[in-house]
């Protein structure tokens, strides 16, 4: 008892110390000189642009996830092929690497400069600098989320039943929708909510291939640290309050995922 009694203690005092205290120190300095500087502070041109812009990023970045993470899952899960394991590995590469190296490898093969901006230019396409860019480095963080959260659940499920379904004379679209799909919904809703709260507070890559301009490639954490350099701190603070409300609206429908599968797989 006293071993247990010592962890919780062990644990509580860390939550406490290293993520509660520093909150309540983002809102206590975001609110410091009141609401109304706040609510001035978050409706800046700049940073309702940063939010906006943030926003937009995880709603490209995420179906397009979700969609290649089911792809390569059900690659992985239900087929037998030369470079498997290669495909795996190469799928889960962005945990190994840095984000700032993964920026600066897009920008020198995506850039002007690289072979594939380089020959875009020419054409008038530019893919760094502007939203391209933010959503291919986003992707790149965000691509192995959804791929291990469903990957696990393909392949518990098995095949028994598609191929039951298949037997039966259902297509293959019915027999996703009908047999699959509910199998992997909720890997697949929780892989979604990961990668959401990456895709919104990825910093590294970002900060690479954004250019930083003002009002047009800044997302909100590159926002945060520009106001904050500019010693505008109140600022800066309001826009992390932002940034920390986005981050646990994840966290809550992440605790309700978590919080919904067990009372799913209890039912008869």
């Amino acid at each position: 008892m006293m071993a247990r009694a010592v962890l919780i203690a062990l644990a509580l005092a860390f939550s406490v110390l290293f993520i509660v205290l520093p909150v309540a120190a983002i809102f206590t300095r975001a609110f410091a000189d009141g609401p109304g500087a706040w609510i001035a502070a978050v409706t800046e041109p700049e940073t309702l642009a940063a939010i906006r812009l943030t926003v937009l990023t995880a709603l490209i970045v995420v179906p397009v996830n979700i969609v290649f993470g089911l792809a390569a899952a059900w690659a992985i899960a239900r087929f037998r092929f030369p470079g498997r394991r290669a495909l795996l590995v190469l799928i889960e590469v962005p945990f190994a690497i840095s984000p700032i190296i993964a920026g600066l490898c897009f920008l020198l093969v995506y850039g002007a400069y690289g072979p594939v901006g380089g020959a875009l230019q020419p054409l008038g396409i530019q893919l760094m600098f502007n939203l391209t860019g933010i959503v291919l480095v986003s992707l790149f963080v965000t691509c192995p989320f959804v791929m291990r959260e469903v990957l696990p659940a393909l392949s518990v499920s098995g095949e028994d039943e598609e191929h039951a379904a298949l037997t039966l004379g259902a297509s293959g679209w019915q027999v996703f929708r009908l047999v699959t799909l509910p199998n992997i919904t909720w890997p697949l809703v929780y892989g979604a909510i990961l990668a959401t709260a990456r895709a919104i507070g990825e910093f590294g890559a970002v900060s690479v291939v954004s250019g930083a301009i003002r009002g047009q490639t800044m997302t909100l954490p590159l926002q945060i640290e520009l106001l904050y350099n500019d010693y505008n701190t109140t600022a800066a603070f309001a826009a992390a309050t932002v940034l920390a409300l986005l981050a646990l609206v994840t966290l809550v429908l992440r605790g309700i995922v978590d919080a919904i599968q067990p009372a799913r797989g209890a039912t008869p």
